[in-house]
């Protein structure tokens, strides 16, 4: 092989291995969910103030189901989901009931398109699965925010 020859074939697998990567990137951009930025409710309240989310926009919310707010009607539901700074209205439509370990008071995050005002239609519910526990991303958010409220100690 000629000096030039192997220049040419180094350029073309080159090219050929950019084409590659733009092309999975492309596919995990058309994947339902693949980009879905993550929000407590007062950060995507702001986000809506700015014009960064709009309706229709996909997000995944984070935050505690408000006490008194949940109401059930078979497979849906609606209720609040606040950060104790925002709250933001939730319609339930989802494939399956809501998971047993969802309930008031309770951290959930949430999948789902941005509604008209502050409101969101959630596909997708995760609840937290114990006592102690809240997702991850809730935490860190409500840390950030300055309302994370610790577990009282001998609280059961």
């Amino acid at each position: 092989m000629t000096r030039k020859q192997r220049r040419a074939t180094l350029i073309l697998s080159g090219l050929a291995v950019l084409f590659l990567a733009v092309g999975l990137i492309v596919y995990a951009g058309t994947q339902k969910g693949a980009f879905d930025r993550f929000y407590i409710t007062s950060d995507a309240v702001k986000a809506i103030e700015e014009k960064k989310l709009t309706a229709g926009s996909r997000i995944r919310l984070g935050g505690i189901v408000e006490k008194g707010s949940l109401k059930r009607d078979g497979i849906q539901a609606t209720f609040n989901v606040t950060d104790t700074l925002k709250s933001f209205k939730v319609t339930y439509v989802g494939k399956e009931s809501l998971p047993d370990l969802f309930r008031e008071e309770q951290g959930v995050v949430l999948t789902g398109t941005l509604g008209e005002g502050l409101s969101l239609v959630a596909e997708t519910v995760v609840a937290k699965h114990d006592e102690n526990y809240m997702p991850p991303e809730v935490a860190k958010a409500l840390k950030e925010k300055g309302v994370w409220q610790e577990e009282k100690k001998g609280k059961k």
